[in-house]
């Protein structure tokens, strides 16, 4: 089953992680800044967690998958780079403790360490295509959060996530888990509750 199916397969907890109030705030400009910073630095730290989670799939994984996960690996470092930039810039504090949803969240891309390559793959997928989505779904944004929406919706993006797609596909063809289901299911609540955390902060 391609994974793209599976948007279709859940798309109630779909809409959830992608159309949260969160974004439609960002969108319309009614998210408080406070907020949004909340966000920020838990997203710090999630990204943290998902540089390790994607170093070791790396390590595992089939050979025609590694030039999009190095790829990826790559780019989460130059993100942190740019998250420790924009925290200079808006003074926020990245050591701050990690919310239960980003601890959850990560504790999720651990017990992936267990799970089969294809997978973990194809949760990896997921996070990065909510994300795409979710901050698609944001465009333009309001003027003070628009230049972040942007970054996060560059087609170089969109490309990764297409990668990545290709490579969770082809691995499921050659050694499908059955766990797919599970996984998104999983990994869409995560982001849901994610999301939701910056708003109840």
């Amino acid at each position: 089953m391609p994974v793209a199916d599976l948007l279709a397969r859940h798309a109630d907890a779909w809409r959830r992680a992608t159309r949260h109030p969160f974004l439609d705030a960002v969108r319309d400009g009614t998210l408080p800044p406070a907020a949004f910073d909340t966000w920020l630095v838990q997203d710090a730290h999630f990204l943290t967690d998902l540089l390790r989670f994607q170093a070791r799939l790396l390590a595992r994984a089939p050979r025609p998958a590694q030039a999009v996960l190095a790829s990826g690996c790559v780019a989460l470092v130059g993100e942190l780079d740019w998250f420790t930039r924009i925290a200079a810039t808006r003074g926020l504090d990245l050591d701050a403790p990690q919310l239960p949803a980003t601890i959850a969240y990560g504790d999720l891309l651990y017990r992936l360490d267990a799970a089969d390559v294809g997978t973990a793959l194809t949760a990896l997928w997921t996070v990065e295509r909510t994300y795409l989505d979710a901050w698609s779904a944001a465009l333009p944004g309001a003027e003070q959060y628009r230049a972040y929406v942007e970054h996060w919706t560059l087609p170089g993006f969109a490309s990764y996530v297409a990668g990545l797609e290709a490579a969770a596909d082809r691995v499921a063809v050659d050694a499908a888990g059955p766990e797919e289901d599970t996984v998104f299911l999983e990994v869409v609540a995560a982001e849901t509750a994610f999301w939701q955390t910056a708003m109840d902060a």
